[in-house]
């Protein structure tokens, strides 16, 4: 198994911690769980093979994608305790996943010969798009459209995939560099509370003013 592919199933396995995680906050069955799990953990990529032509998607052909994301949502639903007392672990495995995917979908963007942009583009979707997923099947705004630094994070990493492909820099070490600077901004994004600027003045939603933090 290769370097890459571990990095691709430790990935999976993390926003499928993030997915069922939310089905578990959110009171929903085993069933429901392991749906969010697999479409947290899967839709970016999805989307992402759909869209280059990698018929048919990886998370589909390979049974390892279903199996890692089966093993996520029973571990979350029987065991979401232990998981619970790691401080803001939605947040946190979110972070890992979004870095993971961000640059593993840029470079498969690249790998079918799409170019710098569209690679950009292609591994920031990977990215956020399970968590848009996660967050739409349990009817909240999804967190890349209101939280602190998300896709532009995703599009950091992405884009130092870029550049190292363009530089011929080794591959290995661009993809790890491109994760960790990701995962680092969305960290210190959590931490410190950075954001893109929201309109002056505008009324805050009953909704999202009612809204839990341990559910953002």
């Amino acid at each position: 198994m290769d370097l890459i592919l571990i990095l691709d199933l430790f990935g999976t396995f993390v926003f499928a911690l993030s997915g069922a995680t939310v089905g578990v906050r959110h009171r929903l069955d085993l069933f429901g769980v392991m749906v969010l799990s697999f479409a947290a953990a899967t839709s970016g990529g999805l989307i992402r093979d759909a869209l280059i032509g990698a018929h048919p998607p990886a998370a589909l052909a390979d049974w390892r994608y279903v199996a890692v994301c089966a093993l996520a949502g029973l571990v979350t639903f029987y065991r979401h305790g232990l998981i619970e007392r790691l401080r803001n672990p939605v947040r946190m495995f979110d972070a890992a996943g979004l870095a993971l995917f961000a640059v593993l979908g840029a470079e498969k963007a690249l790998a079918y010969g799409l170019g710098a942009v569209s690679a950009v583009l292609l591994g920031t979707l990977s990215g956020i798009g399970g968590g848009i997923a996660r967050d739409v099947l349990v009817a909240r705004t999804p967190v890349v459209l209101h939280s602190e630094l998300y896709a532009v994070a995703a599009i950091v990493g992405a884009s130092v995939v870029v550049i190292g492909h363009g530089l011929a820099w080794p591959n290995v070490p661009v993809l790890l560099a491109g994760a960790m600077l990701t995962f680092g901004l969305r960290f210190m994004a959590i931490w410190r509370g950075w954001s893109l600027p929201v309109a002056a003045g505008a009324p805050v939603d009953d909704e999202q003013r009612n809204d839990p933090p341990g559910h953002r």
